[in-house]
């Protein structure tokens, strides 16, 4: 059977740790003579990830090793959703949904949450926009509050990479992202008592 991107990692064992690191494409040069900065802020932003699994026997850690062969190195693509992120820190209720097309940069505006709510996000707080091969994953950077309209403005990081589908839904609850490995190097060692180590690093797949 063909194997089709994304992939979705085995659920279990979770994580031992995670690590889940913004990069920016910012240009700092300094004059030699008044140390004087002059910084470019380019588009760029994207997600790092690096991943340690537990100590696993070989049934559970074979699973693990098919997904990351299956990957062929930087070449296929997978969901990931940091463990973190499974429960918001805000109210997060309602159905929430993107509110207007045509939407670009830092803040988007969102409608369907439920009405005059303190916090019903928190910064913080991962939300995913957009599914299949499609879908960013994006932190609050500011609290947020809906209206008695039910609508609320989110200030996130990355800024939009793409203007959002008007009305498409708002993720909350193990929000993900799509993600590459950093290298074509794939690696794992067994232990004496048979246990299998395995960790990989990612980065987000523009």
């Amino acid at each position: 059977m063909a194997i089709t991107y994304p992939l979705t990692p085995p659920a279990a064992p979770e994580a031992r740790s995670v690590s889940l690191n913004p990069m920016v494409a910012v240009a700092v040069s300094s004059s030699p003579f008044t140390y004087q900065r002059q910084v470019q802020e380019h588009q760029g932003q994207k997600w790092a990830l690096s991943v340690e699994l537990p100590p696993m026997v070989r049934a559970d850690a074979e699973e693990w090793i098919a997904f990351l062969l299956s990957l062929n190195g930087q070449a296929g693509t997978f969901y990931y959703s940091p463990p973190t992120a499974r429960t918001p820190r805000g109210v997060a209720t309602g159905a929430p949904a993107v509110s207007g097309a045509a939407q670009t940069g830092q803040d988007l505006v969102t409608d369907g949450w439920t009405a005059g709510v303190t916090g019903i996000l928190l910064k913080g707080d991962l939300i995913q926009l957009g599914t299949g091969s499609d879908v960013h994953l994006h932190k609050l950077l500011e609290d947020a509050d809906s209206d008695v309209g039910g609508n609320a403005t989110l200030t996130l990081w990355p800024n939009l990479r793409e203007s959002p589908v008007d009305s498409s839904a708002i993720v909350v609850s193990s929000p993900k992202g799509l993600f590459a490995l950093m290298s074509n190097e794939m690696t794992w060692d067994i232990n004496v008592a048979h246990h299998y180590g395995i960790g990989f690093a990612a980065v987000e797949a523009l």
